[in-house]
């Protein structure tokens, strides 16, 4: 949790000290935009050449390349262009309700700022609102607030078009696929549960241990070691590849643990990479996670709670309130609907199906069905997401055995190969500046992904689409050409589409909305599973053909899974 002040305040009669509002931490990029505030003037980043606002500031104007850019004074008004109204606490400094929201300035609306709507009931606030802005001065931070604009009451702004970001979709550098020389040959999973109080490592040795057990392989056939997020923040990560090693004493060719991935799936994609390559023939992935441990540690003040200052992308997120994915995303999700004129239909849908699916798989973390009733009687979270909009905290691990092709007639089960990988960034790499009637992120790796193979949607048997919050499913059918843009809420007719015995078959185990947040790893052995033809009760007839996407928006990645 970034660093919290405090403040002197009566409760009561009595001066008691309440936490201030999170403070970001001002860099050597962006200390001048987080000053600027003191005369009560907005500043943005502007560029000398092409003339264009953005946000936030940067050494290269991001339309022209331009490096002739500085930060301009313009008027302080702006277009509320995505809106989430938080109900959950996540800081005692920000008690809810309050409004999350993207404005884009009226000088460029593609100049846009995460913050939040004040001095009016959150629930008011609505896209093509007309709001202006005001300053909360914190030391010398000076953070832009806006607040309704009483000169345009009641009038509605212009709220930014979505572009056609296939314009620089890249046609493939070779005609030889390195698809074509790897295989998936194991899968394993650990123990699961919502909070274990287990050594992550333990967890992942589990894991590890089942998949190369899967694969008919021993420890000594593994020359390859690869995971996401690498080291990380407590309940992220196990902590890389070094505890892992360390434990399975593999002395491995290769390894690799990073986060700037094409998704979480995209250390998998990194292990192919490798293997084509001839570097390696067997790499172990892997991914851990522990927050909900990790959670109850902390809550119990047996683990101290970070007090790092807000940076990095949070640095622009944090001092608002904005301190979950759910509120990012729930904000791309408002502007969805208020874009195509629908509700939250196609969301609670998405939900019933995945808790179905769950009734079927005797390791998913909730099992009884929920109707969609119970869909929108849910306590809100941050609008329009409800807490069955969300994806369930658990501790677990995953593990996936990538092989050479060639080795596959010598194991113990048929492989699975890669027919398709999708991984080019086609957006600005933000939340808020580019792509906000879908999740960031999953238009480009899905239009990539088509490049790459002959097959197409109709092909497809089954998906297994990301699901950290309704919506980013939504965005991967969408994304990936199953229905067209806007056209979810009927393609889904009432759900029955991605039912198992439907069209097209979805997140078969329940996904992470019931079966537990396995951060995209889950999504491969699912699909695994069902083209092996092992995964029982929820077992899809023929499946012959899955469609894999990993990322809740930066970065993300899609794949083409097939049985021979």
């Amino acid at each position: 949790m970034p660093v919290l002040g405090v403040t002197a305040a009566v409760v009561h009669g009595s001066e008691v000290l309440m936490p201030d509002r999170p403070v970001p931490q001002p860099t050597l990029a962006s200390a001048e935009f987080w000053a600027a505030g003191r005369d009560s003037v907005l500043r943005i980043s502007r560029c000398g050449q092409c003339r264009r606002y953005f946000h936030p500031p940067g050494p290269m104007c991001p339309y022209c390349r331009s490096q002739q850019v500085s930060l301009e004074a313009v008027s302080g008004r702006a277009t509320v262009a995505a809106v989430s109204v938080n109900h959950q606490t996540w800081t005692p400094a920000l008690p809810p309700p309050y409004a999350v929201a993207i404005v884009a300035i009226d000088e460029d609306s593609g100049a846009r700022l995460t913050t939040n709507i004040v001095h009016c009931d959150p629930d008011s606030v609505y896209i093509g609102q007309q709001v202006r802005v005001l300053f909360e001065q914190r030391g010398e931070v000076f953070l832009p607030m806006f607040e309704p604009d009483p000169e345009r009451s009641g009038e509605s702004g212009p709220v930014p078009e979505p572009r056609d970001v296939t314009r620089r979709l890249r046609s493939p550098a070779s005609t030889r696929k390195f698809e074509d020389d790897v295989a998936i040959t194991g899968v394993g999973q650990s123990r699961v549960g919502r909070r274990l109080m287990v050594d992550p490592v333990a967890l992942t040795v589990e894991a590890c241990l089942a998949a190369v057990e899967d694969a008919g392989l021993s420890l000594d056939d593994i020359d390859g070691l690869s995971t996401y997020p690498g080291a990380a923040g407590p309940g992220f990560s196990e902590g890389g590849v070094t505890p892992v090693e360390e434990a399975l004493q593999l002395r491995p060719v290769w390894v690799n643990g990073a986060a700037e991935t094409p998704g979480q799936n995209g250390s998998i994609m990194a292990a192919m990479l490798a293997v084509s390559a001839g570097l390696v023939r067997h790499v172990l992935c892997f991914r851990t996670v522990w927050q909900a441990s990790y959670s109850a540690l902390e809550r119990a003040g047996q683990w101290p709670a970070s007090t790092d200052a807000a940076t990095g992308m949070m640095e622009w997120r944090v001092p608002f309130g904005a301190l979950s994915a759910a509120q990012w995303i729930g904000m791309n999700a408002s502007h969805y609907m208020h874009r195509y004129g629908v509700g939250r239909e196609a969301l609670g849908w998405i939900a019933v199906n995945n808790r179905a699916n769950a009734g079927l798989n005797d390791e998913a973390l909730y099992r009884e069905p929920i109707t969609m009733d119970d869909y929108f009687d849910a306590r809100m979270i941050t609008t329009p997401f409800g807490l069955l909009d969300c994806d369930v905290p658990c501790d677990g691990a995953v593990a996936v055995v990538v092989s050479a092709a060639e080795t596959v007639p010598d194991l113990r089960k048929p492989g699975v190969f890669v027919e398709a990988v999708g991984t080019q960034i086609l957006e600005r790499v933000s939340w808020d500046q580019d792509t906000l009637a879908h999740m960031p992120q999953s238009l480009g790796p899905s239009a990539h992904l088509w490049t790459r193979t002959s097959l197409r949607p109709a092909d497809v048997d089954m998906v297994q689409l990301y699901d950290g919050f309704t919506f980013n499913a939504l965005s991967w059918l969408e994304g990936l050409g199953f229905c067209g843009l806007g056209e979810a809420t009927d393609f889904l007719d009432g759900g029955r589409t991605i039912a198992l015995d439907g069209a097209l078959p979805m997140n078969t185990s329940g996904g992470q909305l019931s079966a537990g947040r396995l951060h995209g790893y889950g999504f491969v052995r699912e699909a695994v599973l069902q083209l092996r033809g092992e995964a029982g009760a929820r077992q899809v007839p023929d499946a012959r053909v899955a469609a894999v996407t990993a990322g809740g928006g930066i970065p993300s990645g899609a794949m083409l899974l097939r049985r021979d």
